[in-house]
């Protein structure tokens, strides 16, 4: 399906919404929640966080219409760990094996824990998850059987209804599930997938070049069984009616949550609204494409704006948007070149996409999780503003549950703050520290930042980006320098010492809040 037909459906299906509305909006107390979950979109690529080479019309009205943080921050510089924090409300880095998720890992989100969606439910919320999932499928320990029911996965903690791509844009296997199953698989065409050998007959990047539209670095993988074109990390046979074209996910993740907007327009609802953009492989629907200037990266930013419009748009046709509260961000940095040759590099120009920040993804210097942030809600939001609070994307939790007059239980959440007043722009106060994970932990306090030492290496030669490893200490005002140029560590060895301790006490108690 092309997006013109997509938006257009869109519009004609939230005039059938709005003209099925059965009382007054107005009469629902509590806000309907969307969170728009962009992936590796950095600091500062969306117009009102500097981007000036394309401009995000419908992001930036967000912003104007309510609250822009230019200190807020995802837990980690990667993916699988800043969903589970926000999910759960906890650091990742207490669990093992929550780093990026191959295809095939099995949940990783504990189902004994109350979760964000969870909570929601509870307070009466109908929670759906839509979009990029990439925090693993089915029981520990045991083998994802695709064609199958797939679980526990998202229904088991939290979500009333789940829209996924199972991992992520570049990993196998190459399918929207649907609750517990894999949407459009034909049965005597099963799936399997493989993470350690070849399985199947299907070409791969590596053996059969001249089948991709986009090649991939050498230097990163990204070669193995072909979809839609493109060769990605893993291997996959079968379930060709089920693969996806890279083209229509934006279209079709976006019109299922405008469905799921209007089936409980009359009841609070939560999304969690992951976007598959802009992540590699970028190819967006041909709407997009060449239209940035910038190459498919840029075109892929202009896609991302056009879903945020089209979700806006549809609240707006509902009569929803005064009483519904929309959270922006991303799940880490930027990073240009990540596996595939798409000339993000060579189109990027004078374009910083990490704004002032140094680093990117995978790094612990700030572009690694520092990231746009945005929240509007015109019932509870009457005066825009611009806020440089400190403040957690792992604070979400604890934030809502204060919002919708849940309490948390003992073990639940545990290193969410209540920030409600601070999302609101009623509150300037900071939270009172912030932990924040690249490869090495840092913890932030005030004006200061302090990154533990590690022997890694210094940069990611493979997508050009410093990592913020140093076997010595580093110590940053980054209210002064936000760059990080200048290490502060040998002339206030005190600070240092008090920071080291109380990340130390953190790591070591259950819980931060």
């Amino acid at each position: 399906m092309n997006m013109k037909k997509i938006r257009n459906l869109t519009f004609a299906a939230g005039l059938c919404y709005l003209a099925g509305l059965a009382s007054p909006v107005s009469a629902q107390q509590k806000p309907n929640i969307i969170f728009i979950y962009a992936d590796d979109l950095g600091y500062g690529d969306i117009s009102c966080y500097g981007m000036k080479k394309i401009h995000t019309p419908n992001i930036d009205k967000l912003a104007k219409q309510g609250v822009r943080f230019t200190n807020g921050y995802a837990t980690s510089a990667t993916c699988t760990p800043s969903r589970y924090g926000i999910l759960t409300g906890r650091y990742p880095w207490r669990q093992q094996n929550t780093g990026i998720a191959p295809g095939d890992a099995s949940l990783i989100i504990p189902t004994d824990h109350k979760t964000l969606p969870g909570m929601l439910q509870d307070a009466g919320y109908q929670t759906a998850v839509i979009g990029k999932w990439h925090l693993g499928i089915g029981a520990p320990g045991t083998t994802i059987d695709w064609n199958t029911d797939l679980k526990p996965g998202p229904l088991e903690v939290g979500f009333n209804y789940a829209y996924i791509m199972p991992a992520t844009l570049d990993r196998v296997p190459c399918v929207f599930v649907e609750n517990h199953r894999v949407v459009n698989l034909d049965q005597n065409d099963p799936i399997t997938v493989s993470y350690k050998h070849k399985v199947g007959t299907d070409p791969t990047g590596k053996e059969n070049p001249e089948k991709l539209r986009m090649h991939t670095d050498p230097n990163q993988g990204h070669n193995q069984t072909i979809v839609d074109s493109i060769s990605r990390i893993g291997w996959m046979s079968g379930g060709n009616s089920a693969r996806w074209k890279d083209e229509n996910i934006a279209g079709i993740i976006t019109q299922k949550a405008i469905d799921f907007i209007g089936i409980n327009k009359t009841s609070p609802f939560f999304i969690y609204f992951a976007s598959g953009d802009i992540h590699v492989p970028r190819y967006p629907n041909s709407q997009f494409r060449g239209k940035s200037g910038m190459g498919l990266r840029g075109d892929a930013i202009l896609q991302l704006d056009w879903t945020v419009g089209q979700i806006t748009h549809a609240l707006d046709s509902l009569g929803l948007t005064k009483n519904t509260m929309i959270i922006f961000s991303s799940d880490n940095g930027p990073v240009l070149n990540d596996g595939y040759l798409d000339q993000a590099e060579e189109l990027v120009g004078n374009h910083k996409p990490a704004g002032p920040l140094r680093g990117g993804k995978y790094s612990s210097f700030e572009a690694g999780a520092r990231v746009p942030l945005i929240v509007k809600w015109p019932a509870g939001i009457t005066k825009s503003s611009v806020s440089n609070t400190l403040i957690g994307q792992v604070d979400f939790y604890a934030s809502l549950a204060k919002l919708t007059g849940q309490s948390i239980a003992a073990g639940d959440a545990a290193d969410s703050y209540d920030m409600l007043q601070q999302l609101l722009g009623k509150s300037k106060q900071d939270r009172p520290y912030l932990i924040t994970q690249g490869g090495p932990l840092s913890i932030i306090e005030g004006d200061y930042k302090y990154i533990t030492p590690s022997k890694g290496a210094k940069v990611a030669r493979d997508v050009n980006i410093e990592l913020g490893n140093d076997p010595a200490p580093q110590l940053y005002n980054i209210k002064k320098d936000v760059f990080e140029k200048v290490n502060l560590a040998e002339k206030d060895p005190a600070r240092v010492k008090a920071m080291e301790e109380k990340l130390n006490a953190v790591k070591a108690a259950a819980g931060s809040r």
